[in-house]
């Protein structure tokens, strides 16, 4: 008797990272002796705080505690929470977690089952649109140009039809560095209430904003929705991004499922970077003289800007990326990252991560280096871009 033939679910698909890809050309590239700056991850260059490595150090003296989370750290994200963003929370509606990408696996393996329709920003970060579906959620990729600030508004949130189960949001965002206001993030939270979407908040690069007084202020999704849910790491105000530390934040109901979640997925995060997580909180002087570093790399690079001849960009007004327009020079924007890799040293991040759609004419740099880094990558750029330029100009 023959076997039945089994009936085979597809797995899901998920896309690579190009920007990977570029970083192993850069190593590779350095290891055979070449001089590379790294612009192509969002990662700082910057260590963790001074007093967040004494930390590590003195808690490899202490005895091991093993699969553990630190209530001193929990309650500290809640003060952090009531003196940032005036807003109360428990502590235990935060859940350490080993990095922020564990932290957005818990918070939409909690909130929805499989088929859910999910809304996001394009462009927007990769492992958005990549985690959805490897958790078979299905993305719905809401177009943002230049008119939206290429942030997603609450005027196009509630024309979509049918209303999405959900949305993932940030603010500031990668690849663009854009800031959703205080009014706009009111009014997107009232679409959300009114329709019965559930809003994931990323905000990871929240410290990181460059505007003056009251636009300086980054506003977290808690401020305007208490049934958000948000993700926050170490990562990158804190400097901390091979620590892998981060956490979430859940309305009191989803506490349960989260906490099941992290524990059978992902444990603890690890102990010696919950010890420095703690110390790195009040290591503001020295996390503010890196923001003041990337302030003025920012500055750098929108004066030479316009010398690459790149003058469609997005408005960075946080995080550390400026999102360009490079469709006069190319249709092929992991191509061109490739090349100004190999001919200049400079490694930068190919639009196709960030917009499956019209990515292949935008590119992304990172300005998490040091201000010396950043000078040196100008002045490497400036012939190369001309070239580029001359090469893409009509015949006469």
């Amino acid at each position: 008797m023959e076997n039945a033939a089994l009936s085979v679910r597809p797995i899901a698909a998920v896309e690579p990272f190009h920007a990977m890809a570029i970083g192993r050309l850069a190593h590779e590239l350095a290891a055979a002796g070449r001089s590379v700056i790294h612009m192509e991850y969002g990662q700082p260059s910057t260590p963790a705080p001074v007093a967040a490595l004494e930390a590590a150090r003195e808690s490899l003296n202490g005895a091991p505690r093993g699969y553990w989370e630190s209530t001193a750290l929990l309650d500290r994200i809640a003060r952090y929470y009531r003196e940032a963003h005036d807003v109360e929370i428990d502590r235990e509606q935060v859940i350490l977690t080993c990095g922020a990408s564990p932290a957005l696996v818990l918070a939409l393996s909690s909130l929805f089952a499989p088929g859910a329709r999910v809304a996001l920003a394009r462009p927007g970060y990769v492992a958005y649109r990549n985690t959805l579906r490897a958790l078979y959620l299905e993305p719905v990729e809401i177009p943002c140009g230049p008119d939206e600030r290429y942030q997603i508004t609450a005027e196009a949130l509630a024309a979509l039809d049918p209303a999405p189960e959900g949305l993932i949001l940030a603010s500031p965002a990668n690849p663009t560095g854009t800031v959703i206001a205080a009014g706009e993030l009111a009014a997107i939270a009232g679409v959300c209430r009114a329709r019965g979407i559930r809003v994931v908040s990323d905000e990871i690069y929240h410290g990181l904003a460059y505007g003056e007084g009251d636009d300086a202020k980054l506003h977290s999704m808690l401020e305007f929705l208490d049934e958000a849910v948000i993700v926050n790491s170490f990562s990158k105000y804190y400097s901390m991004p091979g620590w892998r530390l981060g956490w979430l934040v859940v309305p009191p109901h989803l506490v349960g499922a989260a906490r099941a979640r992290m524990g059978n997925l992902f444990l603890t995060p690890s102990e010696m970077a919950q010890h420095a997580g703690l110390a790195a909180f009040d290591a503001q002087a020295e996390l503010e003289g890196h923001v003041a570093n990337y302030r003025r790399n920012r500055e750098m690079l929108l004066a030479a800007m316009p010398r690459l001849g790149l003058s469609e960009i997005a408005p960075p007004d946080g995080a550390f990326y400026i999102w360009a327009d490079i469709g006069h020079l190319t249709q092929d924007s992991l191509g061109f990252c490739r090349a100004l890799l190999q001919d200049t040293g400079v490694a930068t991040a190919p639009g196709i991560d960030f917009d499956p759609v019209d990515g292949h004419r935008f590119m992304r740099f990172s300005f998490a280096v040091s201000p010396a880094e950043v000078a040196e990558a100008i002045a490497r750029m400036e012939p190369w871009f001309a070239q580029r330029r001359k090469e893409a100009a009509p015949a006469p």
